[in-house]
């Protein structure tokens, strides 16, 4: 049985602008969703299980790289549901655009916040939006990560995976 001693765990250190661009973007983002949520925890590695819906928009300027909002089926579709005013009920090609725009307004909300900093980025790309699990992200070596949880306030879910929303960042910087 091999253990980790405590000499050999690092403690993680992120760049306190880009957390606070990435908390205050989705706070902004869930506001105009009806919506809220905490943040539960930050890491400097790729989530290892992520939610059912997975929008994702490529960065461009000082940084390249891209960003990925992930959520569960419920958290889509109440997210959306708030955004646009509606009941949906279900995942649906309507929820599945609602969230390539919830991804766009918290990538466009992290872009303001960066602009002055080294880690700007001017260009963004038209958001995609990635649906199931059976898929992973390979991550080349060298990338400055950052995943942000986040707890999305919904008293009817009972189960986490529900209420997760996770924003990721990977950047190479130019």
């Amino acid at each position: 049985m091999s253990t980790v001693a405590a000499e050999s765990v690092t403690r993680l250190t992120v760049d306190p602008n880009l957390l606070r661009a990435v908390t205050d973007s989705v706070s902004n983002a869930l506001t105009m969703c009806n919506a809220r949520a905490r943040c539960v925890g930050i890491s400097s590695v790729p989530p290892v299980d992520g939610g059912d819906v997975t929008g994702m928009i490529g960065i461009h300027g000082k940084v390249s790289g891209f960003v990925t909002v992930n959520v569960g089926n419920r958290c889509a579709v109440r997210l959306v549901e708030g955004l646009l005013q509606d009941q949906f009920g279900a995942l649906s090609p309507q929820v599945i655009d609602g969230m390539g725009e919830i991804t766009n307004i918290i990538v466009g909300g992290i872009k303001s916040a960066m602009s002055s900093t080294d880690r700007a980025f001017s260009h963004i790309t038209v958001p995609s939006v990635i649906v199931g699990r059976g898929y992973q992200i390979a991550y080349a070596k060298g990338l400055d990560f950052l995943c942000v949880a986040f707890e999305h306030h919904d008293p009817e879910s009972l189960v986490l995976q529900d209420r997760l929303l996770q924003v990721s960042l990977s950047m190479l910087r130019l």
